[in-house]
């Protein structure tokens, strides 16, 4: 799979852009800051996700006083040509998203993990392992539709049903409920539980199988021998059941469901030291790196495709040793690289793209 054509119109600070990247090999995005090298990445995330690493705010994508933006991606896929269109629609109360793969729309994320499967890391990448859970569980989520797309639909599942017994209990009001929403209740928390152990169990697989990928990478990057250690942290410390009873009260006085995968974690640990709070930031840094290029790997493995690779602005946030350390480990592939300072003397791309003569 590789991406051979993008188109942009109005989209963040383009009017319109057009360029082909190399489909093995590297391709390097140079020019100054501010000329749009990261949103060039950014659109080929939304068109893989209908989403930003950027942004929650759709309409952030969208290029100031237009009210249209276009994303358009020519695939080669095992010597067949795909086509990915994303329209973005700035109306007065939202923005909307219309997103087409060869001239259907796609039904789900599985979809779209299936045609587009891509890896990217960013200045920010490294939140994943210092910043709140929420970050880890995106990286579960996003991991498992790309390793396994048909994951994706244990994944909506899972949603469906949160949003429904969170709908139940808002309408509670705080409220003591009756017989009969106590009964709806029990049916929700039934389908809650069935699809929350399908989670939680695809979720345990997968770090099963990421956890010595991510040593092996974390070891080569940092150059030690430090054990690396991934476990899955429950929000409740009982049975799923029994914990929902017990917050079932705090449940209805918040309105949302308190426990459940929807708040689980993983804890990541460096020789037993838990790395969000005891790592120093270059470890962080490199556990971070060492955990995309483990997923991009494991991807690989079990679905016999390579991920498009996107590194932004990476080369700048770390030293001489750990870039070079980090060129070795690349893996063969499609891979765009943005950067506005002069590239790594090991680093040997087979085309180099100033963004200022493409848009």
């Amino acid at each position: 799979m590789a991406l051979d054509e993008l188109t942009l119109r109005n989209f963040r600070s383009f009017r319109e852009c057009r360029f082909r990247p190399d489909p093995d090999a590297v391709t390097v995005l140079l020019s100054p800051n501010g000329t749009g090298k990261t949103s060039i990445l950014e659109s080929i995330y939304a068109l893989a996700t209908a989403g930003s690493f950027r942004t929650t705010t759709a309409s952030d994508m969208i290029r100031t006083h237009e009210e249209l933006a276009e994303v358009h991606g020519v695939l080669i896929q095992h010597g067949r040509r795909v086509q990915i269109d994303l329209t973005l629609h700035r109306g007065e109360r939202n923005t909307t998203k219309r997103m087409l793969v060869n001239g259907q729309r796609p039904t789900s994320r599985t979809e779209l993990s299936l045609v587009l499967p891509l890896t990217v890391f960013t200045p920010e990448g490294v939140d994943v392992i210092r910043q709140g859970p929420d970050h880890r569980r995106t990286l579960l989520t996003n991991l498992l539709t790309d390793v396994a797309p048909h994951l994706g639909e244990v994944v909506e599942r899972f949603a469906k049903v949160l949003q429904q017994r969170n709908a139940l209990l808002r309408s509670l009001q705080g409220v003591r409920p009756t017989p009969s929403q106590r009964d709806e209740l029990d049916v929700w928390n039934i389908e809650f539980i069935a699809a929350a152990d399908h989670l939680i169990s695809a979720r345990v697989t997968l770090l099963h199988d990421l956890a010595p990928l991510v040593t092996h990478f974390y070891q080569e990057l940092a150059q030690n021998t430090f054990s690396v250690s991934t476990n899955y942290e429950y929000s409740w410390s009982e049975s799923l059941p029994s914990a929902l009873m017990r917050s079932l009260e705090e449940d209805v006085r918040r309105g949302y469901t308190t426990v459940g995968p929807h708040r689980d974690d993983i804890n990541f640990q460096l020789d037993g030291r838990d790395a969000r709070r005891q790592a120093s930031q270059g470890e962080q840094r490199s556990l971070a790196l060492a955990v995309r290029l483990a997923g991009h790997d494991l991807v690989q493995q079990q679905r016999g495709v390579t991920p498009l690779l996107l590194l932004d602005d990476v080369f700048s946030e770390l030293d001489p040793v750990r870039s070079d350390r980090l060129l070795q480990l690349l893996p063969v592939g499609q891979t765009l690289v943005t950067t506005a300072s002069p590239l790594p003397e090991a680093m040997s791309p087979t085309m180099i793209v100033d963004v200022t003569l493409v848009s």
